[in-house]
């Protein structure tokens, strides 16, 4: 039975109070970044602390007026808001204004416009339809190759306009999947591909290594499940004897190929067989295991065409200085140097609004935008710090909670996707600015200056809300 809905009851008010207390912030700390003494008034249009508040006051304009729209519209109307998006991506390859080295904004007039960031609404959207009408196992090919279509086509078209850091916040809808049931070996498979890629940037003939123990954790953990000991011995006695005909063939021909990819030739055709004989033995947990090692030892190989051929330049040194490969503290470190000694400069209470000498002089680039954290740090110090970071884990959670008590697998699904896109955001840009993670440009949600953004962030949340409010009405 559907249970009748007041919109002014039903909205959550506490997440409302989150959100207008992280803007208010937010616009607090932009006006702290980039004051100027001439023009001293918050509300100045002609500085960003003046234009951010159009930004909040249409913001939560726009913020009533999808609270306002019947919650079946997102349902129906998921798919082509979707395509809508990715027409919107398309176009921007063609006529979009390039900055920053990526060319992902339309530019209206004085008002500039990156559709990357709204997309984000239409591919949680369409992700929460599919789910909520799709039948069967998750885990079905079918279904897999569908979500990875859903996901993927913005994700690829948004690293064409070469901008990574929004690139990679597509990612976190793979985190939304777990709740809906997919399998744990795909998350092992992504941790393992990001140790993987740092191992082989660290160390030099890291294949070897890998190689060596991914071939012998195979033939361990197919005896282990299959308990087929004399076939295991007959398999490691045929890769030892293909290896052994590789490496001569590969002596007499002039060492043309290294020793970790004699390795990989002679395990490639030892591992078919296994998945051949685990299909027909009915071994499912041997072909996935085998499947698995594959899988990964394609993906290091992988590592240095993609590190030089699908990074940029100053992507690819951001990477290597936060590993330690290389130092360029004027160039690609400064941000991250200024930032950190403004952080560090604030202390437990901090110095004061409007006291910051990093902030005053202008020692951090992009502090009203990716590096506005650095702000909080400089003038609230620590106390101030947490009090930001305590403010979005409360948002976080209580977005969590809003997602659980959905009665709907929509609702659900769009749910867990606002939490994963918010909390990608705030980790990365609170990392990227203590040096914990490679610098790739992305704002702290709700805090950071821009329109795009903000109102992006805002819809997003706000559909939320309103799917909340009406949870009781049956959506698919």
């Amino acid at each position: 039975m559907q249970r009748p809905t007041n919109l002014i009851n039903g909205i959550d008010w506490v997440t409302v109070g989150l959100y207008l207390t992280l803007v208010l912030a937010g616009w607090i700390n932009i006006y702290a970044a980039v004051f100027d003494e001439q023009n001293a008034s918050i509300f100045s249009i002609s500085q960003r602390y003046g234009k951010q508040l159009l930004w909040i006051v249409t913001a939560v304009s726009l913020a009533v007026a999808v609270c306002l729209i019947d919650t079946r519209f997102f349902s129906s109307f998921a798919y082509p808001i979707y395509g809508i998006g990715i027409l919107l991506l398309i176009a921007v390859l063609m006529i979009g204004k390039e900055v920053n080295h990526s060319k992902s904004w339309f530019e209206i007039g004085s008002l500039q416009i990156q559709p990357s960031e709204f997309v984000k609404i239409a591919t949680g959207l369409a992700l929460a339809k599919y789910l909520g009408n799709y039948s069967g196992k998750l885990m079905q090919t079918r279904n897999i190759l569908i979500l990875a279509a859903i996901i993927g086509s913005p994700l690829i078209l948004i690293l064409l306009q070469h901008d990574l850091g929004s690139g990679l916040v597509y990612l976190a809808f793979l985190i939304v999947l777990y709740r809906e049931g997919l399998h744990q070996a795909v998350l092992l498979f992504g941790m393992l591909a990001v140790v993987l890629f740092v191992l082989s940037l660290l160390m030099q003939n890291v294949q070897v290594y890998l190689v060596g123990g991914l071939i012998l954790s195979g033939f361990a953990a197919y005896q282990y499940k299959s308990k087929q000991t004399k076939l295991t011995l007959k398999g490691i006695g045929f890769f030892c004897a293909v290896f052994v005909i590789l490496f001569f063939v590969n002596l007499l021909t002039g060492s043309r190929f290294d020793i970790h990819e004699l390795l990989l030739g002679s395990a490639i055709p030892v591992f078919v067989f296994f998945v051949l004989f685990a299909a027909f033995r009915r071994l499912p947990y041997v072909r996935i295991i085998v499947l698995f090692i594959i899988c990964a030892l394609v993906f290091t190989f992988s590592v240095d065409f993609v590190f030089d051929n699908a990074l940029d330049i100053h992507q690819q040194k951001r990477i290597l200085v936060m590993l330690g490969k290389e130092s360029d503290p004027k160039g690609i470190e400064y941000n991250v140097i200024q930032s950190k000694i403004a952080i560090g400069s604030g202390g437990f209470f901090g110095k004061g609004f409007l006291q910051g000498t990093q902030t005053k002089f202008n020692f951090v680039p992009e502090q009203s935008t990716d590096f506005i954290f650095c702000t909080v740090g400089e003038e609230w110090g620590f106390a101030g710090a947490f009090v930001i970071v305590t403010l979005f884990v409360t948002l976080l959670l209580r977005l969590i909670f809003l997602a659980e008590r959905q009665r709907s697998v929509f609702g659900r699904v769009y749910a867990y996707s606002v939490v994963c896109i918010l909390f990608v955001h705030f980790f990365i840009n609170v990392s990227m600015t203590v040096d914990l993670m490679p610098v790739i440009g992305i704002p702290l949600p709700f805090f950071s200056y821009g329109g795009s953004s903000l109102w992006a962030f805002t819809i997003l949340l706000f559909i939320l809300l309103r799917l909340d409010a009406s949870r009781y009405e049956y959506i698919r």
